[in-house]
């Protein structure tokens, strides 16, 4: 029994796969292979970025499988024209006339009105019918009560590191309170074992262990699971086809109340991610190939 998969529907009434599968750091000559793997195991939203570089492969893999393609426009592209522009560059690499889901990856704090031109360019595509839905990425409280005062459009998700070990529940509240659906990346605590965190990796965690062997199930399909029940959209990646199979069988299973409990206590509210104060051009600045 495979279990059927879930759809969350947006704020606009777009309905979403809510497991997607992600390809951050994923190379592009593995990016066609990945996504291929994918979609034979399952999985209808892919999530890819200009910033990684590999929008042309996710777009060759997915071509006339009628998946929900998500991206996202780097901070070098923000500015009305320059984020109008962004989108021909993402649409031109994934072989689409319309983007399912199109976000922005970062805020940016050092010049926030460039990101606010930027989000009334998703507006606009979004009224033009060239995307289906606009969202932001890593947005904290004060970013999305700024973008909320002066956009017409509420964003429809908010893409943020949500792992049991990084939980941001400050973001989530107000993103529930607001219509916005949060997306995790990072789902399965990746963050905590490719990059030098400070943290253990959140596979080898002993509570999220137990769980899975009360279940049968791998670590990172009981944190897969409790975003789920908690309502979130997740974004793992995997590049082994194993991996992105097993990730994706999560639809026959349920955590019970004391276990989703046990692994929302495990949050040190430490970020594995960049600070979203330290983003700026001048350290992240890089410019995106046309199509």
């Amino acid at each position: 029994m495979k279990g059927t998969p879930m759809n969350l529907t947006l704020n606009n009434g777009v309905e979403m796969p809510a497991l997607g599968f992600g390809v951050f750091q994923t190379p592009p000559d593995e990016t066609r292979t990945a996504v291929t793997s994918a979609l034979e195991a399952g999985y209808r939203h892919i999530d890819t970025a200009a910033a990684y570089g590999n929008e042309r492969q996710v777009g060759e893999a997915a071509a006339g499988s009628g998946v929900f393609l998500e991206t996202k426009i780097w901070i070098s592209d923000y500015g009305y024209d320059e984020t109008l522009h962004g989108f021909d560059k993402s649409a031109g690499k994934l072989g689409v006339d319309q983007i399912d889901l199109l976000i922005l990856h970062q805020a940016l704090p050092s010049d926030f009105d460039r990101t606010l031109a930027a989000y009334r360019a998703l507006e606009t595509l979004l009224a033009d019918g060239r995307v289906r839905a606009i969202g932001v990425s890593n947005f904290m409280v004060e970013h999305l009560t700024a973008l909320l005062d002066v956009s017409t459009v509420v964003p429809a998700v908010n893409q943020i590191e949500v792992h049991p070990y990084f939980q941001q529940r400050e973001v989530q509240e107000f993103g529930a309170a607001h219509g916005i659906l949060t997306q995790a990346w990072a789902p399965i605590g990746g963050i905590t074992f490719y990059r030098d965190s400070g943290h253990t990796s959140t596979l080898d965690d002993p509570v999220i262990g137990e769980i899975a062997r009360a279940h049968g199930r791998t670590p990172a399909q009981v944190m897969l699971r409790w975003h789920l029940q908690q309502g979130r959209s997740a974004i793992p990646k995997s590049v082994r086809p194993q991996r992105i199979a097993e990730n994706f069988a999560v639809f026959d299973f349920e955590l019970t109340a004391e276990q989703l409990t046990a692994i929302d206590g495990l949050d040190t509210g430490k970020r594995g991610g960049p600070e979203p104060t330290d983003i700026t051009l001048a350290t992240f600045g890089r410019e995106i190939p046309e199509a």
